[in-house]
């Protein structure tokens, strides 16, 4: 506001003249209210010109930077939590070693089982007294997630927290990459291998090069016949050191807040997705259209041997994921009830609300994160399918109960940590038996009280229990996978030898 410059001159004027007279007692008795009146009216003028400019100045700073007022306040809440916060953890000693080389890898496929491949990768690493490079992560796999490392994973505590098993480093030193650029070995270890390989075929190539590239990480370490040091190390990288960023952990203990303030809850990992149904050639209940698309889809990837499956056969061996469907009958067996709290963990489902409706139709308070959140909290993550899995990790750990309807590698992982937790409830279905009780039941054979006995039946021993893995010598690919069931890592603390149940709530439903 600006004030009118012939009424401060005014003012002025009359301040002029009133010093070159000498009042009298009457006359500078009647000027007092005056005087007090200019005054007052000067001192309203400049607050308003002074506020009025400070309201300008904050409105080009916004145009500026429209997050500026919000930045601020949160650098004084940091600020604030930082004097409260209690001191970091001191860091463990280093190991010192003379290190044998410099290990580069480069991790494929999704989320969970890359991070799987580190576990091993690192335990390698240190068994072979190798300085390791921090992995590297698929980007150009069906997902083309672009994420880095650190663009998940809190980099600095997985380097801090081994530093006392084995040497991490970001990247290679720059003299050593402009050396070893022409003499780099990249090989892909041979799969479900022992230390043995490793120190025997492995270890005395890093005498020739001094850097090895392992250009693929998965299943490359053996399930069993390994030293218990190595099978804890495996644990100690994937439930200690690899943690998610302070990003995606704020945004997925929010999605656990949201869910618990309404009740418990289950965590559907419905893989009911294109791609898996694509892969698996599944197409139970899909449409001829959607069958003929998703085959298109297969021999689209050259890089997928199996081309032509027949669908119904690979149902009956169980190897498919059942269907939403499917899933509803299930549940219902189980004895959950319709007000169950349901979180479907997962990306995309196939026919999208279309294929849902029977599930939702049988419990109604299904929800999925793009429900809960505020879609601006997700605008981050979008296209960015691995970050978008570490929030369904979460949930699905942290879950009441958690039933993934195929054994993938989330599945498996999710599986391994409730366990380590203390054998939170997993419902882990027998698809196989499980698919040959839905026709059964769906072609009239049984009634709905046999079906839901003989669900619940087969499953009482099948809830995450303590228990030891199967080892099938000779045939690393048919035995019991490590991370669903570390039990050298969890056996400490309960007794795993002929546990079946009777481990806290072992009722299904």
């Amino acid at each position: 506001m600006e004030v009118r410059s012939d009424v401060v001159h005014h003012l002025r004027n009359d301040n002029n003249n009133n010093n070159n007279k000498i009042p009298s007692s009457s006359s500078s008795t009647s000027s007092l209210p005056r005087t007090r009146l200019q005054v007052w009216f000067i001192r309203v003028c400049s607050s308003i010109l002074v506020w009025t400019l400070f309201i300008q100045l904050v409105a080009v700073g916004e145009l500026w930077q429209p997050h500026l007022l919000k930045g601020l306040s949160n650098h004084f809440k940091a600020v604030r939590l930082e004097e409260v916060a209690p001191p970091p953890a001191p860091l463990l000693p280093q190991r010192v070693y003379k290190s044998n080389g410099y290990l580069k890898v480069s991790c494929n496929g999704g989320l969970n089982q890359m991070r799987a491949a580190i576990c091993d990768m690192v335990t390698v690493a240190r068994f072979l007294n190798l300085t390791l490079v921090v992995p590297e992560l698929d980007k150009t796999s069906f997902w083309a997630d672009p994420s880095n490392f650190d663009d998940i994973f809190d980099m600095k505590h997985f380097i801090d927290s081994l530093r006392d098993e084995v040497h991490i480093i970001k990247r290679l030193p720059k003299r050593l990459n402009r050396k070893v650029a022409n003499q780099l070995l990249e090989m892909s270890p041979v799969s479900w291998s022992t230390e043995k390989y490793y120190l025997e075929q492995v270890l005395p190539l890093f005498s020739k090069y001094k850097v090895i590239h392992f250009n693929k990480t998965d299943a490359r370490v053996a399930n069993n016949g390994l030293p218990v040091d190595f099978q804890k190390l495996r644990c100690r990288v994937n439930y200690q050191a690899l943690k998610f960023t302070p990003r995606i952990n704020a945004l997925g203990n929010k999605l656990v807040r949201l869910l618990k303030e309404k009740g418990t809850f289950v965590a559907l990992h419905l893989r009911y997705e294109m791609d898996m149904l694509a892969f698996s050639g599944c197409t139970h209940g899909c449409t001829e259209a959607e069958a003929e698309e998703l085959k298109r889809m297969r021999y689209a990837y050259p890089w997928w041997r199996e081309k032509e499956i027949v669908s119904e056969e690979r149902r009956s061996q169980g190897l498919c994921p059942l269907t939403p469907e499917e899933a509803a009958l299930v549940l219902q067996a189980l004895g959950f009830h319709r007000d169950t709290q349901i979180y479907i963990a997962s990306g995309e489902i196939y026919g999208n609300e279309r294929r849902l409706a029977t599930l939702r139709a049988a419990f109604p308070r299904i929800v999925k994160k793009e429900m809960l959140l505020d879609p601006l909290d997700l605008q981050q993550f979008q296209n960015h399918s691995s970050q978008m899995a570490a929030l369904d990790f979460m949930v699905s750990v942290a879950s009441d109960t958690f039933i993934p309807t195929y054994d993938g590698n989330m599945a498996k992982l999710v599986e391994g940590h409730r366990r380590y937790l203390g054998f939170r409830k997993s419902i882990l279905l027998d698809r196989r038996k499980l698919v040959e009780l839905l026709d059964l039941y769906q072609n009239g054979t049984i009634p709905l009280g046999r079906f839901s006995s003989d669900v619940r039946l087969m499953h009482e021993k099948r809830l995450g229990q303590p228990s030891r893995r199967k080892a099938i010598v000779d045939k690393p690919k048919e035995e019991d996978y490590f991370y669903p069931n570390p039990h050298e890592c969890v056996c400490e603390r309960v007794n795993c030898d002929g546990l079946t149940g009777n481990l806290g709530n072992s009722s299904v439903g």
